[in-house]
Order: structure tokens, then sequence, then C-alpha cells
């Protein structure tokens, strides 16, 4: 996304140019002026934010700030690396550091004046001259026009399906007649929850309609939110539903009040009766709590059913009143291909000609009605007889879903998910457009990417991790990823996104600028590319193709001839390289010198060793080595003050069952104090008593795993783990069969500690366990 794109260059305007003042004099004034240019961009793109898909002309706007943002951060990072090498030690290092800052002054000072005069180069600082306030106030004007049409007129004319177009309804209907109808007195909240596009509206407008709900109801009233909704058109809607129920004259005044007496009166004339409101399509909690005043809280058995995407907000509102939530599933295979029979060919069965091609379409739908029966519009229109044509749209399926104007309203509604995100999700969603079709996306990867990416926001009191948490949490329960497996203990473990949800990030990702995905030969690729995903269906990158600009570099299954063709291309700025299973047997040379590494993965790759260049990798975060053949590290990973997550572990046959190995004890590990997970450190060689010390130092740690701890070491491995009060997973395996684990020694356990897994004999349980009251696992197995 755009501003992501403009908060890096703010951020490294703060922290790079900011580093070079004592070389010029003015050189503060210009990091101060171009900041601010920057600020106001920032601003103004917030608010671009939601007209950038409706309006043309913001759209090459906010293309062209991405264009010289993008520009700006290059221009910042290679003047950083003008200073960044290293020229040895002794006098003849300073003989050749004295000659870089001669040769290098001239081009410093170049980059510096760019941002100084009206160069082509200084377009941020030049745009930023041209009345940032009046753009604002227009854009505000503009957004709330839109809003007014999308959230207001638009909204009518939703695309739900009609009654005689459902299949398998018959049993949530009854589900949700029963709950209405029956059981306590009290007012009680119905949340009906699930992705855009399951038919919830369409479910409850059926049990609204229902007679028997008509008639057990006094009052049954309906209102639309969907998004930025006026609060007080809506409870005017409802009032006057009301009073033509009961018969009666809207109250004097009540178009006039304000919408603190306008939910008085509401709840004065609902007081003593048995009512049935429906607020669909609910997006925030805060649109719920802005009518549920307006309810009152009788004894006369009201209900109230709200449709909502949001998760949260369904479950938070159910909480509140003692509620029961009905989680909208997809529909089995047997009702999809039903339902796709149905409305394709107009009878309960397909022509066996053209089986496979609409089994292959139907599982691009997932159970999904909208799109089953949107595409049955467009596949109802082709020759049965032309299974060419058929064939076509099975290949073209994505350009059908942008191009066709019967597949339009799928794409509206699946969007306006999206588009309801935050900003600072949108580049967090956009993300998962890198990740193939099928491909088992970890929750715990694409957090630490997140954070390596740049897309999270620091919060007080939080780590960029727990912040990462919090958006992956927010993304699942706004019901735009769904969980596809769980830890033993409940936690996600994989996550996945729907084919169409997908196909429609994918298209907006390539459109924005914020990514390629690189898996065919036959298409015009971009000048310039920022992140790219290369997929196995890729034979050869593009002749002349330049990766110089490139910050991300995804490799899913390519060969290694094309492998080794992109790792010979210039990525001096790559922040991010993710080569999980590549075909690759040692440590590629030339990552050494890219310096703005921040994330760097092997993982289930046969890299064996790593070489003493890794110390140049000074920003690096993550380094990923699990499932390689590393044992050891050499000393200068010690120079990595920032690194974050070190992993380096393997299993013998890849199973939780077989033993673990990991590298041999660092002397000197306390220096990586920025730290949080350390899995897996072998502690059996004669530096173990130290570095299990050192642990201690570590205060950042909330993961840590040792192996091969001897029943020595246990005291100081206790006295150090009194020092980790953030940790909240440990692993501890005893080096064989005869060693004890002795945690006797902990006196004050950290308070937060959530999961022990314990491989090894034990004289006792640790008796400090009773007091972990955040304890959720507690895994204990004898050595094999």
């Amino acid at each position: 996304m755009t501003e992501a794109a403009v908060n890096f260059v703010i951020d490294k305007l703060t922290n790079s140019l900011e580093n070079e003042v004592q070389l010029f004099r003015d050189a503060e004034e210009v990091v101060s002026s171009v900041r601010g240019q920057f600020e106001c961009i920032r601003a103004c793109l917030r608010v671009a934010d939601s007209l950038e898909e409706s309006d043309d002309e913001v759209k090459v706007w906010v293309k062209q700030l991405r264009e010289i943002a993008y520009d700006t951060e290059d221009a910042l990072d290679k003047f950083k690396l003008l200073s960044a090498h290293d020229h040895g030690v002794g006098f003849a290092g300073l003989l050749s550091k004295i000659s870089c800052c001669v040769k290098n002054r001239k081009a410093r000072y170049r980059t510096i004046w760019r941002y100084r005069t009206s160069t082509p180069e200084s377009k941020a600082y030049v745009m930023g001259t041209r009345g940032y306030a009046t753009s604002l106030v227009k854009l505000k004007m503009a957004q709330a026009s839109i809003t007014l049409t999308t959230h207001g007129k638009n909204t009518k004319i939703m695309p739900f399906l009609d009654k005689t177009e459902l299949v398998g309804i018959e049993e949530p209907k009854k589900q949700l007649i029963g709950w209405l109808v029956e059981g306590t007195s009290k007012r009680q909240v119905i949340s009906v929850v699930g992705m855009g596009g399951l038919g919830k509206t369409t479910l409850v407008n059926q049990v609204y309609e229902d007679p028997e709900v008509k008639k057990h109801f006094t009052i049954c009233t309906r209102i639309t939110l969907s998004g930025s909704p006026n609060i007080g058109e809506l409870l005017h809607d409802m009032l006057r539903q009301i009073m033509r129920v009961i018969r009666k004259p809207i109250p004097s005044g009540a178009e006039t009040t304000n919408i603190y007496w306008l939910k008085m009166i509401i709840k004065d004339l609902l007081q003593r009766m048995r009512y049935l409101v429906v607020l669909d399509d609910t997006w925030r909690i805060d649109e719920w709590d802005a009518v549920k005043h307006a309810l009152p809280n009788n004894t006369c058995g009201s209900r109230i059913i709200i449709t909502t995407r949001n998760a949260d907000l369904a479950y938070t509102s159910c909480r509140e009143f003692k509620g029961k939530v009905y989680k909208m599933e997809p529909l089995p295979v047997e009702h999809s291909w039903k339902l796709f029979c149905k409305k394709t060919f107009q009878v309960n069965s397909c022509p066996s000609h053209l089986k496979e091609s609409c089994e292959f379409i139907l599982r691009k739908c997932e159970g999904l009605p909208l799109a089953i029966v949107a595409i049955s519009g467009v596949l109802a229109t082709k020759d049965r007889h032309r299974t060419d044509e058929w064939e076509l749209v099975c290949r073209s399926l994505r350009s059908e879903i942008d191009c066709n104007d019967k597949l339009k309203n799928l794409k509206r509604v699946l969007s306006l998910s999206f588009n309801d995100l935050p900003y600072y999700l949108k580049a967090c969603f956009l993300h998962l457009s890198l990740f193939p079709e099928g491909h088992p996306i970890k929750r715990r990867r694409l957090i630490r990417l997140w954070v390596a990416e740049g897309f999270v926001e620091k919060k007080e009191g939080k780590t960029l991790e727990q912040v990462a948490k919090d958006y992956f949490m927010e993304l699942l329960n706004r019901s735009l990823i769904e969980v596809a497996s769980k830890r033993s203990d409940g936690r996600v473990k994989t996550c996945r996104i729907h084919d169409f949800l997908r196909d429609i990030i994918t298209s907006r990702s390539t459109d924005q600028g914020f990514a390629e995905i690189a898996k065919g030969e036959n298409r015009e690729w971009p000048d310039k590319v920022r992140r790219l995903s290369i997929q196995n269906t890729l034979q050869t990158l593009p002749r002349n193709w330049s990766l110089s600009q490139l910050r991300s570099l995804y490799i899913f299954g390519v060969d290694k001839s094309l492998m080794n063709s992109v790792l010979a291309s210039d990525m001096k700025l790559l922040t991010v390289l993710d080569m999980q299973t590549a075909p690759l047997t040692r440590f590629p040379a030339q990552v050494a010198d890219w310096c703005y590494l921040r994330y760097l993965s092997f993982r289930f790759t046969e890299v064996s060793t790593i070489p003493s260049s890794i110390g140049k990798l000074q920003n690096l975060e993550t380094l990923d080595l699990k499932h390689t053949n590393v044992t050891e590290l050499p000393v200068e990973i010690l120079k990595l003050q920032r690194l974050r997550h070190l992993l380096v572990y393997r299993y013998k046959n890849v199973s939780y069952s077989s033993s673990k190995f990991g590298f041999k004890a660092l002397r000197g590990i306390g220096a990586l104090q920025s730290l949080q997970k350390l899995c897996y450190l072998e502690a059996n060689d004669e530096n173990s008593s130290s570095v299990i010390r050192e642990l201690g130092l570590l205060t950042q740690l909330d993961r840590l795993a040792i192996l091969k701890l001897r029943k020595e070491d246990g005291r100081d491995l206790c006295l150090s783990i009194s020092k980790l009060t953030r940790l909240r997973a440990i692993s501890i395996a005893s080096l064989d069969d005869d060693e004890i684990i002795d945690l006797q020694h902990l006196s004050s356990p950290p308070s937060f500690l959530q999961r022990i897994y314990l491989r090894g004999r034990l004289g006792a349980l640790p008796h400090w366990l009773p007091s972990l009251s955040s304890l959720m696992k507690l895994h204990l197995r004898a050595v094999a």
C-alpha cells in the first residue's frame, strides 16, 4: 500500500539522514523539510485510501505518490550504502576509509541536494508545496460523497440470493427459528456470522418472513447498517416501521430530535412489547453500540438478530446479552453440486462431457453460494456442445471475474471486506497474494514476515510481533482468512484464503504495484518490481529484467537453474529473502552483501554451513534455518544485534515423535539481547555452563528451547529462567536416557509462562508448577 511506502520514507529520513547531519551543515534542514512534506502526503493518503477504487483521478495521483515514495526510499538506501563499506583495521584501513570518504563526498552531497531543489529527483518535495490542505479538504468532501453513495443508495441493490436459489437452508432456518421463539424470556442477541457471499442475509430474511416468527413477535423491524451508516436515519427508519405496525402517527418533533432522544422514544415504545429487530450487514462494534441502547432489556422474550462478517462483533454482542452465535459455513459438496446444476442446466444433473470442467469450477467456488450462482449465470449462456468454451472459462476465471458483467456483483461483494479494512491491515492482506494457491500459510511465518516487511506499527507496551498477532486475529475475525489447522492447545497453526478472494487481491496487488506473481511466461512484466513471488511454473526470468529495486523475494518450488539466475541478480536493497524448500545446497555468498536483509529463510534446504560473512547483515531480524543441515554457527553471528528470531534445528524423520537436533552452544550468545525466540541450543559441550548462565541476559526471550541439557547445569538454567520475565514457552530435553532434568532450583518462574515441554527423566515435577496461572500446556515425554 502507498501509505506503507510513505511510512518507510519518513522513518528512513529520520533514522538515516539525521545520522549524516555532522557531514553537511544544512542536512538537518533538508531532513526536516522533506519529512514534513511526506507527513502531509501521508495524511492525504489516509483519506484517499477509500476513494482509490472509485475515482480514477485519485488512483493516478496515489500511483504517482507511490512511485515517488519508492524512488525516495531507494535513493536513501543507496546513499546509506556509500558509507557502509568495511575498510579493514589498522593504518591501511584508516587510509582506505579516508580515501572512500573523499571519493564519496560529492555523491553524498548530490543525494542531499536532490531534496533541496526542484530537480526531477525531488518530485516528493515539489508536490509537498502544492497546497495539501486544499487537497485534503477536497478528498474529505469526496469521501463523504462516496460514503453516502456506497453505504446508502447502492447497498439496497446488493446481490442477495433469491430463495429459489437456496439449497440446504431448512436446517439452519429451523435452528434460528427455534432460538427466536423458544428459550429465555430475557432479551437475547443472535449473531449470524460468516464471510461475504455465504447467504447470511438471505437466511435471516427467510427466518424473518416465516409465519411462525411473525405470529410470535408483536413488533418486527429490519434495518441495514452496511459499513458507515447514518445512525440518525437508521433510527428514524426503525421508528417509522414501529409506528406502521402499531398504526399510530410518528410522534411530533421526532423528525428533528437528536439521536439520544430518538433512542429514548424507540426504547419507550418497545419496553412492553415482544420485539424482533434485525440489524443486517453490521460491520463494526461501534455501529452495534450506537443502536443497542434503543433496544430495551425487557422480559417479554425479545430478540435481536445481527448479520455480520466480523466474528469479534458477533461474539462480543452475544457475550454481552448471553446470546447465541450461528456461524455460516460453506455449502457441502452435494449441496453445491445441486445448486450449480440447477442454476446452470435447470436440472439436477450435468452433461457427462462437461463434468470435469464443472467440477473444476465448483472447486474454485469452495461452497460459496453467491459465487456458485454468479458463475452459473455465466455458464448458462455457453453452448453445451462446445467444450472449448467451457475450458476457456476454467483457464481464465480470474479475468472473467474482473471483466464479465455477470460476475461484477460477486467481485463487489467480496471486495467490500477488503475496502472496509483499516489502512494498516490492507498491506498485510495483500501480502497473502504472494503465497501460491493451495499453499498452507503458517501464522508464525506471516507474523515474522509482516514485521520484516514493515507493515506493523509500534504500540506502547507491545512488541511488534504481538501487534502483528493482533493484525492476524483481526483478519480472521473479519472472515477474510480462515483457520486451516490448529495446534494441540488450540492456537492457529496455518490459515488459508478463499480462492476468489485470492484472485481479487492478486489482481489488486499487481494493479497497485504492491507485488508481482511470476508463474507464467506469457505476460508483460513491469520495469520496477517491489515484491516478487516466483512460483514453480515459471521457467526463465524475462530478458533484461532488472531486480535492482526489489525489496522482497519469495521462491516457491523453482528449479536450480532459475534459482541461480535469480540469485545472480543485483539485489542490494533486498529486505526479505524467503527460500523455503529451494534446491539450495550452500549458503549463497552474495547474500552476505545484501546488508538491508531483515528476514532470511533457508528452511527445508540442504544448506549445511553458515559463512562468517553473515556478520555483515547488521539489520537481520529473523534467521530461519529450520530443517537444514546446519549444526554450528560462526562466532560472527554475535554481531547481529537486531536478531529477534534464531531458528536452527531439524527432526530426524521430520516428525515431532523423532529426535531433534539443534546447534552447538555459542559462547557470548548473551550479546544477542534482541532475541525473542531461540531454538534449539545444544548444551552438552565445554562451553555449555557459561552459555546457560548467559541466557539470563536475553531478557526479551518469549520462546527458549534447549537440547542435551546436563543435570549439573540445572541450577544455572533456573537462575537464568528467573530473569526471563517475558518467557511464554520453554522446551528442554535432557542429554540422554539417564540424565535428569533438574528444575527444582527455580524460585520465581516467569509469570506469563504458558507452555512447557520437557523431554527426559524427572526426579519430581517442578514444585513451582502450581504457581503458573497462565499455564496452558504441559508436555512430558520420556527420552526415546
